[in-house]
């Protein structure tokens, strides 16, 4: 791999490397002002929170939401990586600092991406910048944690090592990316079809291979082995209508054509594709098509999905599709012989897709919903000793969750069974949160109150109930 030292003395990469840290902090700061606003949620900050922090306090890594492994949610064997960090700094902004430097220093990889296929200094700058103002990336960072974004230098990293050699190199990337989410064999799997399509078969059949072998040894082994009778890949039943097996999906996929159509709404995934792309509309007659195919499982896997968050910008679901779209476009200008014409209507464009899709219009609307909670919820905190165990609404778990037993209360739940197993109530009936509702917080605090439970009460409708 080329030394950037060797770029220290260029004008367009020292730009880059300065707007890349600034974006970092700037990242970093809006998702600890969201999470200081109130508006985290135990899906999914919490749960990751309270994973690592039980893996680095060596206790059963099962988390007391879900009853998964932390290993068997989305067989992410990176996050025992971070628990390490959480030994000797256990603190959840951990969590929001590696988020933000993997999303923004993306661009290191992409610039050594742009300089390896020759592209000029201010192409390298220009492309890295479109990596920075895709909406999705400024979206993901606020969308709580997700141990995806960790995979996106690294796929970078995989094109960059594609064109040498030592395609070991790129090989050894795919387990790290891998490693992230069990969801990014779709990806892998593309990179196989795209190899595929570059004639390079040997490399495809490996690529095809790890893909497939690590879903099976998730699907078949590990999930099984570590919950049970839960034991299976969860996205999969965002597909029931396919089948209720990954083999009867694929079959409905490849027997049944029409009726798969019949159920893909397509007006959504119209405009899906349209606000994925919109971005590089600039670059669209530069654009590697080979390098889009390797996006196409995972585009395709959204389309078919029963959950709409699946075709936003707004979730995790996109952003690796997106990079890819970004890597298109380096290959795309590489191959192209006639000159891209670099002018102030590119960044405009960008600028204008940024500011329609990206969501910073939240801290002047939604994220601001909670401000009369803020304090009356540290001064719960206080309250609560760290071995508790917490029942508390969703948007609070994130604040508490580094301890062996909390969750929030929804319809599933079995109060009796709660009110046993735990002896801390934080609660708010005005505002109840994600998946629960003011009658069921309310009967909470009415038999804790009938059981003689202490309780506090706050203006703003919060309670703390201790047994």
């Amino acid at each position: 791999m080329d030394n950037i030292n060797k770029f220290r003395s260029d004008t367009y990469f020292k730009k880059l490397f300065w707007i890349t840290t600034f974006s970092s902090l700037t990242f970093f700061v809006i998702a600890f002002l969201r999470h200081f606003l109130l508006q985290s949620n135990a899906y999914d900050l919490g749960l990751f929170d309270q994973w690592i922090w039980l893996t680095s306090k060596n206790l059963p890594s099962y988390s007391s939401m879900t009853g998964l492994h932390m290993f068997a949610d989305h067989g992410a064997w990176t996050l025992y990586i971070i628990s390490l960090v959480y030994k000797l700094i256990p603190d959840i902004n951990i969590l929001f600092l590696s988020q933000s430097l993997s999303l923004c220093f993306t661009t290191i990889p992409i610039w050594l991406l742009c300089k390896r296929n020759n592209l000029s200094s201010k192409i390298g700058f220009l492309v890295g910048c479109f990596w920075l103002l895709q909406p999705v990336v400024f979206n993901i960072n606020l969308f709580d944690f997700h141990p995806e974004v960790w995979a996106m230098p690294f796929i970078a990293l995989y094109y960059y090592f594609e064109k040498n050699k030592n395609f070991y190199i790129s090989i050894l990337l795919t387990f790290l990316i891998l490693g992230t989410r069990d969801g990014l064999v779709l990806l892998t799997f593309g990179f196989g079809l795209e190899q595929i399509l570059k004639k390079k078969f040997g490399r495809a059949l490996i690529l095809l291979l790890i893909s497939i072998l690590w879903f099976l040894f998730l699907n078949n082994w590990i999930y099984p082995i570590l919950n049970g009778d839960k034991g299976s890949v969860m996205a999969l039943a965002r597909y029931s209508n396919y089948g209720d097996s990954f083999v009867e999906i694929l079959l409905t996929l490849f027997l049944n054509p029409l009726y798969v159509l019949n159920n893909i709404n397509l007006i959504d995934s119209i405009f899906y594709l349209l606000i994925l792309f919109a971005p590089a509309f600039v670059f669209w007659k530069k654009i590697s098509f080979i390098t889009l195919i390797s996006a196409f499982p995972l585009v395709f896997s959204n389309i078919l999905s029963e959950s709409s968050s699946q075709r936003t910008l707004i979730h995790q679901y996109s952003l690796p599709v997106v990079l890819i779209i970004v890597i298109s476009v380096i290959n795309g200008l590489a191959k192209n012989s006639d000159k891209f014409i670099y002018n102030k209507k590119t960044f405009l464009w960008m600028i204008i897709c940024w500011a329609a899709l990206a969501k910073p219009l939240f801290f002047a609307g939604p994220y601001l919903s909670r401000l009369d909670s803020i304090s009356p919820a540290r001064e719960a905190f206080k309250e609560i000793p760290k071995d508790a165990n917490v029942l508390t609404t969703s948007y609070l778990v994130p604040h508490l969750s580094q301890r062996s037993f909390i969750k929030y209360p929804n319809n599933k739940v079995d109060i009796k069974s709660d009110l046993k197993n735990f002896n801390v109530l934080l609660l708010n009936p005005l505002d109840p949160g994600w998946d629960s509702s003011r009658k069921l917080q309310q009967k909470y605090i009415m038999i804790a109150k009938e059981n003689n439970w202490d309780c506090l009460e706050w203006d703003n409708g919060l309670e703390l109930c201790k047994k």
